[in-house]
């Protein structure tokens, strides 16, 4: 059964390398993109029909994808997606990119993750190359990830598919198969970094397990690619990224708040700051964090230090301040109606953004979700609008984004700017509501001025 690593990298060299991409969403379709673009062909695995069927129909639907190559790389048939798993045997290479979510009680659900290796144990041909993506607490790849593929896995867990079964054939990482992780790292929106031109840290089981993973992303990527000693340095890496910018987004919002109280404009501070040319980073204050990794990433760190003992205090109260932050835009918000007489409850609030940052259609764990539903359980009359996104589901329903015509302003009481879109008529809403809430300091950017009263900012 065991193959030796130089097929592996022969046929990688060669682009006679079957790719199997598991997840189909923010991180999956785009390498997918990525690497048919490099000559390989490549099949999608996703177990939603609609993902499956607009993949194969060249429609796009993330934003970092160009629409045009991917209908040309799926007319070229060098990209196809599927929910038929079985076709995994035919697969040289296997990425996993599915979700890495945290449960109900703020703890990994790794769900994902185990269904899809077991969906590759049972189907997997000798001499593969698995890579795990998906962002997890050090040591997922070695003890979950290896024992599955190796035949050894025995806890019950649901899979990707009910009638799923672990063919319990015995195999050898590092003989039989290759395994490694390699952390995804994709900033929704950067006009810079894509994809295909991000460096790449690579973490392999064994030697031959890191040299097989390292050879194929230098063959589909247009960035250097680090080899670290371990799967667990390399999980760990990608926790310390997401960690590094909690942290630093927890102590900025809550100088923001400090400030607010000092009567000391944050932003103002934050300029004068970013003037000394070493041992300060520019991190921004918000209405709260979004997307799925700094808000849930740290988390998977902080469930696993309890293993040894131990308790991440940092990441935890950085998470606390920053959680506490739509609460705190929403007490914000009643005070500045306050001063217009107003009370919270029947007034008309317009929310200018609910994507979780600038210019992309992603409102995953978006701070405006929250800041909207607890305005609407206060009984405020809510809306938003947002170029971006059309539909958004929250706590308390399916809402829509509103035109926003100069009459309909006109009745706004109190308009705040949770997302700072580049393509936005911030002139014309700004003067036509009676106040506005500033929590991304973007009227301030644009130059536009305001009288005193009108504008408060974060």
């Amino acid at each position: 059964m065991s193959s030796s690593v130089e097929d592996i990298k022969t046929a990688i060299q060669n682009r006679t390398a079957s790719i199997g991409i598991i997840g189909l969403g923010y991180v999956g379709l785009p390498l997918a993109v990525v690497i048919a673009g490099k000559g390989f062909k490549v099949m999608g695995f996703d177990v939603q029909d609609s993902r499956v069927r607009q993949v194969n129909e060249g429609m796009n639907y993330i934003g970092d994808v160009v629409g045009a190559r991917l209908e040309e790389l799926v007319q070229s048939g060098y990209l196809r997606a599927t929910t038929d798993f079985d076709l995994i045997s035919d697969m040289d290479v296997i990425v996993i990119c599915v979700p890495t979510p945290l449960d109900v009680h703020q703890q990994p659900d790794l769900r994902y993750v185990i269904a899809s290796g077991k969906a590759i144990a049972s189907r997997m041909k000798p001499g593969a190359l698995v890579i795990l993506e998906s962002t997890t607490y050090p040591g997922t790849t070695e003890e979950i990830i290896q024992p599955i593929l190796e035949g050894k896995w025995d806890e019950p867990i649901d899979s990707l598919n009910a009638t799923e079964r672990i063919n319990q054939v015995s195999r050898v990482c590092g003989e039989d198969f290759f395994l490694a992780f390699s952390p995804e790292r994709v900033d929704p929106g950067n006009e810079r970094y894509k994809t295909g031109n991000t460096p790449k840290i690579i973490g392999g089981v064994t030697e031959n397990c890191s040299a097989a993973a390292s050879l194929f992303y230098k063959s589909v990527l247009d960035a250097p690619v680090f080899t670290v000693s371990s799967p667990r340095v390399a999980e760990m890496e990608k926790l310390l990224e997401n960690i590094f910018r909690l942290v630093n987004i927890g102590l900025v919002n809550e100088m923001a708040v400090l400030c607010k109280q000092m009567r000391i404009d944050i932003w103002e501070v934050i300029e004068a700051a970013k003037t000394k040319p070493y041992g300060f980073m520019a991190f921004y204050p918000g209405p709260g964090l979004g997307g799925h990794c700094i808000p849930i990433d740290p988390f998977y760190l902080t469930y696993k230090a309890k293993e040894f003992g131990l308790q991440t205090r940092l990441i935890e109260t950085a998470g606390d301040i920053n959680r506490q932050m739509p609460h705190y835009v929403v007490q914000q918000s009643m005070r500045i109606l306050n001063e217009q007489a107003k009370a919270v409850k029947g007034a008309r609030i317009l929310l200018l953004g609910m994507a979780y940052k600038a210019d992309i259609d992603d409102w995953r764990e978006s701070p405006a979700l929250e800041i909207f539903d607890e305005f609407i359980r206060l009984g405020a009359d809510v809306f938003y609008h947002d170029p971006w996104v059309d539909m958004v589901k929250t706590g308390t329903g399916r809402y829509g984004s509103i035109d926003i015509a100069k009459e309909e302003l006109e009745k706004i009481d109190l308009c705040i700017i949770t997302t700072d879109h580049s393509n936005v008529d911030y002139e014309k809403i700004c003067e036509g509501v009676a106040a506005v809430f500033d929590t991304r300091n973007i009227v301030t950017r644009k130059g536009l001025l305001l009288p005193e009263g009108k504008y408060h900012k974060l």
